[in-house]
């Protein structure tokens, strides 16, 4: 006698299986978002940083004052439209196409990201040869696809000292919130 076995699955073990994806779902696609903005936020301060950092050695090797000077866009309002390095002979700030030479270009961040400069940064930073920059400041990397004030998880707030140090600001206290470096709560991205 030849016994038949039915192939596939009971209503309720799809059911059980549906259900499970769903749980898996709900848990982890807000967690794989919250990964991947966290990424893509510390790439690009990193990125940003990098440059700063080149734009203080080039100072220092080449014996001039080197400026990082934000390129704008027609949709651009701070740094996120772009940002060029170039010598500055003067120390003016301004590119001046006969002495001054572009050193390093680049391109805009992605549409829901903006950097700003606070009103010592708003459109450029130069270093001096002793690798001084002109003033302190800070920058500010926001993600503005999440709406409310920025935290640890939306944005990051960059620190240059007087002696043209960068560094990245934490949150001292865990309570998920950036602080400046006067310990003041950082509240919005467009004044860092």
């Amino acid at each position: 006698m030849k016994q038949s076995f039915a192939l596939g699955f009971t209503l309720i073990e799809l059911l059980v299986t549906v259900a499970m994806i769903a749980i898996v779902l709900t848990i982890g696609v807000p967690a794989f978002r919250d990964t991947v903005r966290n990424n893509v936020l510390t790439a690009n301060i990193n990125d940003f940083i990098a440059t700063l950092n080149f734009a203080r050695s080039e100072a220092v090797k080449r014996g001039i004052s080197v400026t990082v000077r934000k390129t704008s866009t027609s949709n651009s309002v701070g740094w996120e439209g772009g940002w060029e390095v170039f010598s500055d002979n003067n120390a003016d700030g301004t590119k001046d196409t006969s002495t001054d030479q572009v050193i390093r270009v680049h391109e805009p961040l992605t549409s829901n990201l903006t950097l700003r400069g606070n009103n010592n940064f708003v459109n450029r930073i130069t270093y001096k040869p002793s690798g001084e920059s002109n003033t302190f400041g800070s920058f500010a990397l926001c993600d503005t696809s999440v709406s409310g004030n920025p935290t640890k998880r939306t944005a990051r707030l960059l620190a240059v000292s007087i002696l043209g140090r960068v560094s990245l600001t934490a949150d001292s206290d865990n309570d998920g919130l950036l602080k400046k470096s006067d310990d003041t709560t950082f509240t919005s991205c467009t004044d860092p």
